[in-house]
């Protein structure tokens, strides 16, 4: 079974920083890469960034320069590093599989709200 716990969200200023975590348990973490996604208000479920189990990473247009995906496969841990925040990124963040085919579901996600 994997279950996953994302943390680290909150309300922070435009241009501000924040990091999010994600513990996965079970041991499909360390042999498969990772992503993060987010849902917007009314949007989509969207792909921001991946990470492979070595550590090439992958990052959509709108948060390039600005996120930074990143993994410790010891602590079965991902995190998104967020930096530079725009009222555009607020969304509910998820971390999972970066292949949806073999997720197993989803964790509750963390709220980030970038708002002055």
């Amino acid at each position: 079974q994997v279950r996953l716990v994302e943390s680290g969200g909150g309300l922070v200023q435009p241009g501000g920083s924040l990091r999010l975590s994600c513990v996965v348990s079970g041991s499909i973490f360390s042999t498969n890469p990772m992503a993060w996604y987010r849902q917007a208000p009314g949007k989509q479920r969207d792909l921001v960034a991946t990470i492979t189990t070595v550590g090439r990473t992958n990052y959509a247009d709108p948060v390039k320069g600005r996120f930074t995906i990143s993994r410790d496969n010891f602590k079965n841990t991902v995190y998104l590093q967020m930096n530079s925040l725009k009222p555009e990124d607020t969304a509910v963040y998820y971390c999972n599989m970066a292949d949806l085919r073999i997720s197993r579901g989803w964790g509750q996600g963390t709220q980030v709200t970038v708002s002055s």
